[in-house]
């Protein structure tokens, strides 16, 4: 008998990680460097991502600090951190590159909340897309040779369980993020 719920456990971490991922791109008040994931610079004739070619730091929660390696990426990193449509301002100082992180509004936090509840939405979607289809090949089984009844049953009611678990995570991860959000 085909181990689904294997199948479905490894989908939903994957699942899990990409909601993790989007949702840590909601901007909060305080900086991050995870905020400057997103940036690809073009450098040395091929795109890279910004942590490959500098050093990335929070020295306090209004400001990010970019250290380049490479101290003549200066100006495509600047370029690439501007044109990322992440509303940051990079500003050139020396061998480094700071970016003052505005305070949000509370319009603002209010927004992105809004945003974080869609993301969350979309995962729970994709949970429960996986969890028809695993469903199905757990159905699919019944009438095949070694495979009775109860196999099926307790199959189904440890799928539901499972399911269940991963919601609740997606409770953790909303929660967790709309209370950083809606901090001051």
């Amino acid at each position: 008998m085909p181990d689904t719920l294997t199948d479905f456990g490894s989908k939903a971490q994957k699942t899990l990680a990409h909601v993790k991922q989007d949702v840590g791109q909601l901007r909060t008040g305080r900086s991050s460097t995870s905020m400057l994931d997103p940036v690809v610079v073009e450098a040395y004739g091929t795109k890279m991502k910004l942590n490959e070619l500098a050093s990335l730091s929070a020295p306090d929660p209004g400001m990010l600090i970019v250290s380049p390696w490479d101290k003549s990426l200066l100006s495509s990193i600047e370029k690439a951190i501007a044109s990322a449509n992440l509303n940051l301002n990079p500003v050139v100082d020396g061998d480094i590159i700071r970016i003052v992180v505005a305070p949000l509004t509370e319009e603002r936090r209010l927004e992105y909340v809004k945003q974080l509840h869609l993301k969350i939405e979309a995962g729970r979607v994709m949970m429960r897309n996986i969890r028809s289809d695993v469903r199905r090949e757990i159905e699919a089984l019944k009438g095949e040779a070694g495979v009775s009844e109860d196999d099926i049953d307790f199959d189904l009611e440890n799928l539901e369980a499972e399911f269940k678990k991963v919601n609740l995570e997606l409770d953790k991860i909303s929660e967790f993020k709309e209370r950083e959000l809606l901090a001051i």
